[in-house]
């Protein structure tokens, strides 16, 4: 499995990506499933996989073929986001078809993707494209997408990400959501890619590639787990904690605002 996300703030987007494949229990490798594309003054896109990785692999090879191959539409020919996300959508679902023809199992080839960035002066967008070739973005309140194994990740997103939040803020908060995955949850796992793009940079921006053992990762998750410690001792206390001793078990007690049901 996979955990992929991308934030969408006022300052630029954050990507972030695990890197672990599973093909069964004893078949366990490590991809990279953050894919850049990148003009420098012109054009800047970010592609996340998620999905069969055969159809990943062959949805990124012909993203990159098609611009020196002439073909139309390309990445260097699309005048917005949401043409690039078409486009996207196509070459997926195209590359899937392929696969399922040669296939004489039954091997699911669906693959979903984020694809983020920057056209000319057009304003950053976000899309999650489905294997069925359609799309989404990201909605005004929650500006961040999510695929693969998104449940245990998407608290503290729902909680901590605004649009105005600092996007150094939001990299620390998809590296915190990362974290609870990837210890939730064995199919997801380090070396964890993390990247930084400034809104109208249109340049690679800032990447980071995390293993298990860097000392910054480690001090992330390690401060993570003490901050919400300190946050459940800090908790209000039930009435009873406040009070001295009854000897009445089955007391029942109001709290302000709240009747006992009869």
């Amino acid at each position: 499995m996979t955990y992929c996300l991308a934030i969408n703030v006022k300052d630029g987007i954050v990507f972030c990506s695990d890197s672990r494949t599973n093909a069964g229990t004893d078949n366990v490798g490590t991809y990279s499933k953050m894919h850049t594309f990148s003009w420098p003054g012109e054009r800047f896109f970010v592609l996340l996989s998620a999905g069969n990785l055969a159809t990943t692999q062959a949805v990124v090879k012909k993203l990159n073929a098609d611009v020196p191959n002439g073909l139309v539409p390309n990445l260097t020919t699309v005048k917005t986001m949401q043409e690039a996300a078409d486009y996207l959508g196509i070459v997926s679902t195209m590359i899937q078809k392929q696969q399922v023809e040669r296939d004489t199992a039954t091997t699911n080839f669906e693959a979903t993707f984020i694809l983020g960035g920057q056209v000319g002066a057009e304003a950053p967008e976000i899309f999650m494209v489905y294997p069925q070739g359609n799309y989404i973005h990201e909605s005004p309140e929650h500006p961040f997408l999510q695929i693969g194994e998104i449940k245990y990740g998407k608290p503290i997103l729902d909680r901590v990400i605004k649009r105005d939040i600092s996007l150094e803020r939001a990299a620390r908060c998809a590296l915190v959501s990362m974290n609870s995955t990837v210890r939730s949850n064995v199919t997801v796992g380090h070396p964890v890619e993390l990247l930084l793009y400034e809104r109208n940079s249109l340049s690679t921006g800032r990447r980071c590639y995390l293993t298990e053992d860097d000392t910054f990762a480690r001090q992330l998750s390690e401060q993570w787990n003490q901050g919400l410690l300190m946050a459940l001792q800090s908790l209000p206390h039930f009435p009873w904690e406040t009070e001295e001793a009854s000897s009445d078990e089955h007391r029942i007690y109001n709290f302000p605002g709240k009747t006992p049901e009869a």
